[in-house]
């Protein structure tokens, strides 16, 4: 664990030594077709990855968080598929080149236990989000998507489980394949039966064993 903290803590101070770069909410960091202008490591904030659909539609891919970093395909095999990283909440990042990162990848081996930690971890989300999408009704798609992800996020501030994100509801619709409407009655259904709370800042789940009975 102390090599892994060792690793982590040089991955991070190499990233210190790029450029800080900050957006607003809202703002993109990478737009889709777009070459990145590097590697991003986050220091503060919330970015979302998604993608736009042949029928015009946006597709939440996933939300990267503190101490994330991407793109990594990009960094490791130089393509962009058609994504946009865009600021959830206003973000701080610290930027480097790609070819500073592989150097630095290459000189420093005990960091790419913490690249490869990181990967799995993209993996297993997207993973999560497929078996997700096999759901057949919205609330069950609805209910898994606030369980994965309120054990994500959450940050201790609330005595429940909660979904501690900026996530709006349109963020939820794109990801489990739901239109705005029909993903904020199902919602409302959750909150009535009182699986969720939604009167505190962020979705509250009171008692997930409870919601994972859905599933």
């Amino acid at each position: 664990m102390l090599a892994d903290k060792a690793a982590r803590d040089q991955l991070i101070a190499f990233f210190h030594s790029g450029t800080k770069v900050e957006y607003k909410k809202g703002e993109s960091i990478v737009r889709s077709g777009d070459e990145p202008l590097g590697i991003h490591y986050i220091d503060e904030g919330f970015v979302k990855a998604y993608a736009i659909t042949k029928y015009g539609e946006e597709n939440n891919l996933i939300v990267r968080q503190h101490d994330d970093i991407f793109p990594l395909i990009w960094a490791f095999t130089g393509l962009h598929r058609d994504i946009t990283y865009q600021a959830l909440s206003d973000t701080t990042l610290w930027r480097v080149s790609r070819s500073a990162f592989l150097e630095f990848l290459k000189t420093n081996e005990h960091a790419m236990t913490v690249i490869l930690d990181m990967s799995i971890e993209a993996y297993r989300l997207h993973s999560e989000r497929v078996m997700t999408l096999e759901y057949r009704t919205v609330k069950e798609r609805l209910a898994s998507f606030l369980l994965t992800h309120a054990e994500r996020f959450n940050d201790g501030s609330s005595k429940n489980l909660a979904l501690s994100a900026p996530i709006r509801r349109h963020d939820i619709a794109s990801s489990i394949n739901a239109s705005r409407e029909s993903t904020s009655r199902a919602l409302s259904a959750l909150a009535k039966a009182g699986y969720v709370n939604l009167k505190s800042r962020y979705i509250e789940i009171p008692n997930p064993d409870k919601l994972k009975e859905l599933l």
